[in-house]
């Protein structure tokens, strides 16, 4: 692509992923937000990237004497930030904010600005961290304070790409603005879906937050708008997805499953922007161990590669546990925000099963996770699988804290990566794309990417047959315990040649699950066409999803 001719984006988000010394980042959504970036630099494309600059990042989260996770703050280090010089100002609940513009200055074409409130620390804390006023006062930094920021900074954006409803009241600033300038609402709001786009994330209905009306209203989010002019856009309560899905002119899911899930749980909204599939990928410089692509490129010895990267990670498994893991026992990774339907424990449901095949030494499993720090119910389960790594000693590990640093480390490392959500949660599970591209292979749930990818016995395992209902739990558990059992086990033990191969197609799949192949069809399907092209092919998302 030629991007002197290219559409400028700005992309905001809450979070970036961009690298463990940099911890403003909770999970799969920050880090696919800094492969994005990353990549929009390796390909020269102009994207920037809008968000906040939080004191304290987000959690060390340490597992205690009795098992439970601790929070720790940690401070942000801005040896890797910028001052550009510039601050912006919003009112929220009356009281002028100043916010200061730091660039995180890794990425000349794709920069990173990061919005940081002087007189507001407590709420601009930690990330995800406050109570839900406190929430809307973030997402009126990013937003509003975002877009004017963009202007303090004399960028022009073509486009705003909005990834994931915490954005949305940049929309607002920019129908305000253009109601400030004797725009009528209406005329204000057709104008402004024609600047944005969005990517919505995650099936799971308490992940599509809402606030009242009369909050917004409150803290001066409405900006100029009225009561009955927000409940137009989002609802009311206030649906910051709604809202996404009703100001841009396009919007994608994650991945195909997922794009076909968001259209079903969102059928009812009026005037919702069309949802295509555009499925998230991976940046290869980050997570593809060099070596391991160096031996698959070169046809050298793969296998020898895995195992120097297996025995890295069961280094680390020592430093921070003092166990030992044998290298030469097939061992399976887990590392997911900690979430009920993730069900972390569901390879242990049946004891008279999994235990034989840990006890005698035929398997051995490393997890890693955090909970958000309000979250009882996901440190329970941190809780519970620290536990059984205490119950099947130096068979099952627990890696606290986990962050870039340890995924990068985990899905070049172990063998076989484990996914079992409860279907149809899952939106995209960039982690199994990673461990593929290092020749890890995927042992999965038919749910997000891996409808996409499996090809079972090739080059990696299904689990189940996508059955969705009340016996959910029950028909994948026979089926994670008969492939373990009857196929992975054997290929491992028995046929190591197969299972090279098997590795060989895994690594395959990293062009097709490539951040690059995601941005040149963000580019070509939701950023290049004209708005008048897009709506005219978006009446049929069939067509959109071949192009």
């Amino acid at each position: 692509m030629n991007s002197s001719k290219l559409p400028k984006v700005a992309y905001f988000c809450m979070e970036y992923g961009l690298s463990e010394k940099l911890p403003i980042y909770a999970g799969g959504l920050g880090v696919l937000a800094g492969d994005i970036l990353k990549t929009a630099y390796d390909l020269k494309l102009p994207l920037i990237g809008i968000g906040i600059l939080w004191e304290n990042g987000y959690t060390n989260q340490i597992i205690s004497a009795d098992n439970w996770p601790e929070d720790k703050p940690q401070k942000v280090d801005r040896k890797y930030l910028t001052d550009t010089g510039k601050q912006i100002k919003l009112t929220i609940t009356g009281v002028d904010v100043a916010c200061h513009i730091w660039l995180c200055d890794a990425f000349n074409n794709a920069p990173l600005y990061l919005l940081e409130p002087l007189n507001m620390p407590r709420v601009f804390s930690s990330l995800y961290c406050g109570s839900e006023e406190d929430r809307v006062k973030q997402e009126m930094v990013l937003g509003i304070g975002g877009v004017r920021a963009l202007k303090a900074l004399g960028i022009k954006p073509d486009l705003y790409h909005f990834n994931e409803g915490h954005a949305v009241l940049a929309g607002i600033e920019l129908i305000s603005d253009k109601m400030d300038s004797g725009m009528s609402f209406e005329m204000a709001w057709e104008k402004t879906k024609d600047e944005i786009v969005f990517t919505t994330h995650t099936p799971v209905m308490a992940g599509n937050e809402s606030h009242p009306r009369e909050l917004f209203m409150h803290l001066g989010a409405n900006r100029r708008l009225t009561s009955e002019q927000l409940s137009a856009i989002g609802g009311s309560p206030f649906n910051m997805t709604v809202a996404g899905l009703k100001l841009s002119h396009v919007a994608n899911g994650v991945s195909t499953m997922h794009a076909t899930t968001s259209r079903a749980m969102w059928q009812d909204i009026r005037d919702s922007a069309p949802i295509l599939g555009i499925t998230n990928g991976v940046h290869k410089g980050t997570w593809q161990n060099p070596d391991i692509n160096l031996a698959y490129l070169s046809k050298g010895d793969l296998w020898e590669e895995h195992q120097k990267a297996k025995l890295t990670l069961l280094e680390e498994v020592r430093r921070t546990t003092a166990l030992s893991l044998d290298p030469n026992v097939l061992t399976i990774g887990f590392a997911r925000r900690a979430a009920p339907y993730k069900r972390s424990d569901l390879i242990f449901r049946r004891a008279e099963v999994i235990e034989p095949l840990l006890n005698g030494g035929n398997l051995q499993i490393i997890f890693s996770g955090k909970a958000h720090p309000h979250d009882y119910a996901g440190k329970e389960i941190i809780s519970n699988l620290v536990r059984y790594s205490k119950t099947h000693l130096g068979r099952v590990i627990f890696l606290e804290n986990y962050n870039i640093g340890i995924a990068k480390l985990l899905v070049a490392g172990v063998d076989v990566w484990l996914n079992n959500p409860q279907r149809p949660l899952e939106a995209s599970a960039t982690s199994g794309m990673k461990a593929a591209m290092n020749g890890v292979i995927n042992f999965s749930v038919l749910d997000g990417w891996w409808p996409e990818a499996c090809r079972h016995s090739i080059n990696g395992w299904q689990i189940g047959g996508g059955y969705q209902g009340p016996e959910q739990n029950y028909y994948d558990l026979v089926s994670l315990y008969d492939v373990l059992i009857e196929e992975v086990l054997p290929t491992y033990y028995d046929k190591k040649h197969e299972w090279v191969r098997m590795m060989e197609e895994s690594i395959r799949l990293s062009e097709e699950f490539s951040a690059e192949r995601m941005l040149y069809e963000y580019y070509n399907l939701l950023y290049y066409p004209s708005v008048t092209a897009i709506k005219a092919k978006a009446k049929n998302v069939g067509v959109l999803q071949e192009v």
